[in-house]
């Protein structure tokens, strides 16, 4: 990725939480972000567990923040200096998730994403979330992306 790039990317990845309601509600914070990759994070909360007696958080939190993290990750892959603002916007066709095991209470949750392959309309991501041992997953995730392109403002002939 081109230093441009990268370096607006920085700046613009945090608003993809904070511009999310339900990321931010939940907590999520942005980590890292490359070409093609995305890492945020899920601070443990009590506000955001599934089970009172496990303490555990909700699934849905997972789901949130693996769909979140693989957003992040697709507009990392197709995104230049030519479009960056005026960006294509990127939505959930499919998100497959593989729950593993439960994450430790108390115990922040970090998800990254990779988006392995793009075409024109269509990106393909695979993520992971872990509470600190990346080989000990708690939920692995596989999803699609419907990629849109920004309408050029060209005048049309007559």
């Amino acid at each position: 990725m081109n230093d441009k790039v990268m370096e607006r990317m920085w700046e613009l990845a945090p608003a993809f939480v904070e511009g999310v309601p339900q990321g931010k509600a939940l907590g999520i914070k942005f980590v890292a972000v490359d070409r093609g990759k995305a890492t945020f994070s899920l601070p443990y909360n009590t506000k955001i567990i599934g089970d009172p007696k496990t303490r555990v958080i909700h699934g849905g939190a997972i789901t949130t923040l693996l769909d979140q993290v693989s957003g992040l990750a697709v507009v990392s892959a197709i995104v230049t200096e030519e479009n960056m603002m005026n960006m294509a916007g990127v939505a959930t066709l499919d998100l497959s998730i593989d729950y593993m095991r439960p994450a430790k209470p108390g115990e922040t949750v970090i998800a990254t994403a990779d988006c392995y392959k793009t075409t024109h309309h269509i990106a393909f991501v695979r993520a992971i979330a872990h509470d600190g041992d990346i080989n000990d997953p708690v939920a692995t995730s596989q999803a699609t992306f419907m990629i849109s392109h920004a309408a050029k403002n060209e005048a049309k002939p007559s």
